[in-house]
């Protein structure tokens, strides 16, 4: 195991980084990674069924991407409202940070706020004159390392299409593969979590057991929990999936109906004890995300996987290529 950030880096050329979705979601190549036997083979996302036994379970997330990007009324200030705390009251974040200190004023839609508290971590509390909905008029919030502007296409595809609850501002990225012919043939189940901007967020800890996740609400139905329990192998479709399971996971190894937040990091050497199995992208570097399929896989595995997804040209990131681990 190792505990330093820089033994989580890979080179990756810019120009394997997909800036757009591909034509047919369930196109994208997958990597399948054996880490018994530590073999990898190269396969379509359309090969999946082939790989799934009788008695396994996908567990998927099913939260749904908010157009949470908006602008004040002059242009000066961007933000990404995160959560309604209150009436009249968000959670966001602001660019630039320096025009929105405590007690600054603003203007959306007519309607003023003001910033009433910072928090530690530079998210800002806004309270407006009048409810607004602050929603309404914004955009989807699509990764930064794109690079771009979103547009009508991002609607659609930054979406998958099982997206039923609303409230992320990041979408469970594994999931944008499925089409509906390849869902119906696999036996499956739904949990939700609300993927938050710390999904992104760089790890800047040298020694990463110093790294403080961001917290994410999560949910997990009673019917959803008992075909988890019921299952012989779960697989993960995605990390938001990985890490609610885990965290609510208990000492006989069965889940419960739950309803909560989590902030747990999965990094080497986590002990997992419930999911079998993961489907998930290929991750940026020094991320907490490829720190955590690195738990699952073992570092050294998952960076020779990583260094010949380059040489064979993978498509990396949210609009990626995909990675099975059995």
């Amino acid at each position: 195991m190792s505990s330093r950030l820089n033994d989580y880096d890979f080179e990756l050329p810019r120009d394997l980084v997909a800036s757009r979705p591909l034509a047919q979601r369930d196109a994208s190549r997958m990597m399948v990674v054996q880490r018994q036997s530590q073999q990898i083979e190269h396969r379509s996302f359309r090969d999946l069924p082939k790989f799934i036994r009788p008695a396994d379970l996908l567990v998927l997330n099913d939260t749904r991407v908010v157009p949470a990007r908006r602008f004040s009324d002059d242009g000066r200030i961007e933000f990404l409202f995160l959560e309604r705390l209150a009436d009249r009251r968000w959670r966001c974040l602001v660019k630039p940070g320096r025009k929105m200190r405590l007690g600054a004023r603003v203007e959306i839609d007519a309607v003023q706020g003001s910033v009433v508290d910072v928090s530690p971590t530079g998210e800002r509390t806004i309270e407006f004159q009048a409810e607004v909905d602050m929603h309404a008029g914004g955009s989807v919030p699509i990764p930064p390392y794109l690079d771009r502007e979103s547009d009508d296409e991002d609607v659609v595809r930054y979406q998958t299409i099982y997206a039923q609850n609303p409230g992320a501002v990041a979408a469970p990225t594994a999931g944008l593969h499925f089409t509906g012919d390849i869902l119906r043939q696999l036996p499956h189940v739904f949990l939700t979590l609300h993927v938050g901007p710390g999904t992104f967020q760089p790890v800047q800890s040298e020694n990463i057991e110093e790294h403080r996740m961001h917290a994410e609400r999560f949910e997990v139905s009673a019917e959803t929990a008992n075909k988890i329990n019921s299952a012989e192998r779960v697989i993960a479709v995605g990390t938001t999936c990985v890490r609610v399971l885990e965290s609510i996971v208990r000492d006989d190894m069965t889940v419960s109906a739950e309803a909560g937040v989590t902030d747990i990091f999965i990094r080497p050497p986590f002990k997992f004890r419930r999911v079998g199995a993961m489907l998930t992208n290929f991750h940026l570097p020094r991320s907490t995300l490829l720190m955590l399929v690195s738990a699952f896989a073992g570092r050294d595995l998952i960076l020779r996987a990583y260094a010949e997804a380059v040489q064979e040209q993978y498509r990396f990131f949210s609009y990626g290529d995909c990675m099975l681990i059995l």
